[in-house]
């Protein structure tokens, strides 16, 4: 076989085979980002393999591929996502003030509560309250603190205390979780607003102080 030849063909092979690697990672993405989905809006008692599969189309063959440790495993990797979503999100505040850190953290979850009319609320809260693995479990705790470290890291750069943004980041992600619970329960943004009002009118006064 002429030397073009065989570098050409290996070329092809290269590009099939990283093609082949994309679409199954898209796959396995498409069905951690379906979970996410499903324990936003149904919890974790209705985010089955079945209803992701039906939610994101993938093969019946990907739940063994991907995830051949089980629901746990998808649901470990749908909680680390959710989380690290956030976080993603949260980057784009370095520098900001406590208010406006505070003001944009709020906001991620009116977006969420508006734009599903109620019917979504926080994936990693809806794992914490209904499992009993101690393994997903400790993904949420990881979640929880991830998010409670980089928004006290935050608040600090913002004008709050070392203290201050430690107990404040705590309050704040306790406050909006629950926020989001009682307004998907009584179908309304009052008690969210209610709770916001709260927490802005804390982070002012805390920094001003």
């Amino acid at each position: 076989m002429p030397a073009y030849i065989a570098h050409t063909t290996t070329i092809t092979m290269m590009v099939i085979i990283v093609k082949r690697d994309i679409v199954i990672r898209d796959v396995r993405a498409r069905m951690i980002e379906g979970a996410i989905r499903l324990l936003a809006q149904h919890g974790l008692q209705a985010t089955s393999f079945a209803e992701v599969l039906g939610l994101t189309g993938a093969p019946r063959g990907s739940i063994y591929h991907h995830f051949p440790e089980g629901k746990d495993q998808l649901i470990g990797a749908a909680v680390d996502l959710a989380g690290a979503h956030a976080l993603t999100a949260l980057d784009d505040k370095v520098g900001a003030s406590a208010e406006e850190i505070t003001a944009f953290f709020l906001g991620i979850w009116r977006e969420i509560l508006v734009r599903s009319r109620f019917g979504a609320g926080c994936a990693v809260l809806a794992v914490t309250v209904a499992t009993d693995s101690p393994d997903l479990l400790t993904h949420a705790g990881a979640v929880f603190r991830a998010w409670r470290g980089q928004l006290a890291e935050l608040l600090e750069h913002g004008g709050l205390t070392a203290r201050e943004a430690t107990r404040f980041a705590a309050t704040l992600v306790a406050a909006s979780e629950g926020a989001v619970v009682l307004s998907r329960a009584e179908h309304s943004m009052e008690p969210f607003d209610l709770v916001c009002e709260q927490l802005l009118d804390q982070v002012r006064r805390t920094a001003q102080r």
